[in-house]
């Protein structure tokens, strides 16, 4: 992400220039937009006309610059872009005042937002603007007969391959050099920085092996770590042993699934912890909060028209910082987010119980 402008205007809110650069950058900016904020950009709208002799021939597009008055953010993830609709509000043609727009925002698409800042936005802002040095890494899991390629990005890991071979017991037993063949073929054409290759017993080292005859390149990219599984649990074992923040220090899952794991074991202990909108919201005011878990997709449904909460999620924010505290907005498409979900969506570590 890069930020190209930034400068107060009324009333507390500040108007930003920003460039997504990738995905994650998209992702991040769901959280950052909400109903009520200013966005403008270049865009292309059908112009609609009332005169009678003049109606819209229905074919062309013209392009224009609006700002408008957020409604909706939807981060469609697999059309690679960012649907933010609303009213326009300005305009470089005065006759689409009031009419709905959506802009689609892709990467490398200027906007800018004007908006009250809350600080767990700035922070997230900060955070993309960080992460664009980060290089782009995979974790291939290997077994006897199995393997897996997955990708991680900030707003989840997502699996890329499953390639399935022979346990190697059979005497027409496909060979397993065509399980490391497919896997090092698949790898090879990624564009990946790093690679991690983790599994467990000696089939990662023979794989690796084999890469390193095939595809030097690609070996000169991978790092080797030990796990129990493969898949999706072997994802979760490299994140939390934090081979991927060796490599991609800004990678915001390692350190969620590390939190939601000090989290599970205090509650199975029953140390200190709380968890739920009103037991969090107690600990704030008290300043028993350590880190404050909360959840993104709840956290900005609590922001809008679908809160639920009686609670305000902002003013807990506020006091746990002003406290001392620290606070992780948790990604709910990754695991550690969906088992904070099942918590309420809120949750923290405390330094002292609370009775």
């Amino acid at each position: 992400m890069q930020v190209t402008d930034r400068y107060a205007t009324t009333e507390g809110r500040e108007r930003v220039t920003v460039v997504p650069e990738s995905l994650d950058d998209l992702w991040h900016l769901t959280y950052v937009v909400e109903p009520g904020d200013l966005v403008g950009g270049d865009t292309t709208r059908r112009i609609q006309r009332n005169d009678d002799d003049l109606r819209d021939s229905g074919g062309e597009r013209e392009p224009m610059w609006v700002e408008i008055e957020v409604e909706e953010v939807e981060f469609a993830k697999f059309a690679n872009r960012l649907r933010v609709a609303g009213v326009i509000s300005d305009c470089s043609r005065e006759d689409q005042l009031g009419f709905h727009h959506t802009l689609n925002v892709e990467e490398r698409t200027e906007i800018e937002i004007e908006k009250v800042w809350k600080p767990d936005q700035n922070d997230r802002l900060d955070e993309a603007v960080e992460a664009t040095e980060n290089p782009d890494v995979a974790v291939a899991t290997v077994e006897e007969g199995q393997a897996y390629i997955h990708t991680v990005a900030q707003y989840g890991t997502e699996e890329r391959a499953s390639i399935s071979g022979s346990s190697g017991k059979d005497e027409d037993a496909r060979p397993r050099s065509e399980l490391f063949g497919e896997l090092g073929a698949a790898l090879a054409r990624m564009d990946v920085e790093a690679v991690i290759l983790a599994g467990p017993g000696f089939t990662k080292q023979e794989a690796l092996n084999f890469i390193e005859d095939e595809y030097p390149d690609l070996a000169a990219k991978i790092t080797t770590v030990d796990t129990a599984g493969v898949g999706d649990r072997g994802v979760h074992e490299v994140l939390k042993r934090g081979a991927v923040d060796e490599i991609q220090t800004q990678t915001r899952i390692a350190n969620e699934a590390e939190l939601i794991d000090e989290l599970m074991e205090r509650l199975a202990t029953g140390a200190e912890v709380a968890y739920g909108p009103e037991p969090v919201a107690e600990a704030a005011d008290y300043g028993a909060i350590e880190t404050l878990l909360v959840l993104d997709d709840r956290l900005r449904a609590e922001r809008g028209e679908e809160g639920e909460w009686a609670i305000d999620v902002d003013r807990i924010i506020e006091t746990t910082e002003q406290k001392g505290g620290e606070v992780t907005v948790f990604s709910g498409e990754f695991d550690p987010g969906q088992q904070l979900r099942n918590l309420g969506g809120i949750a923290a570590l405390l330094r002292y119980r609370i009775d």
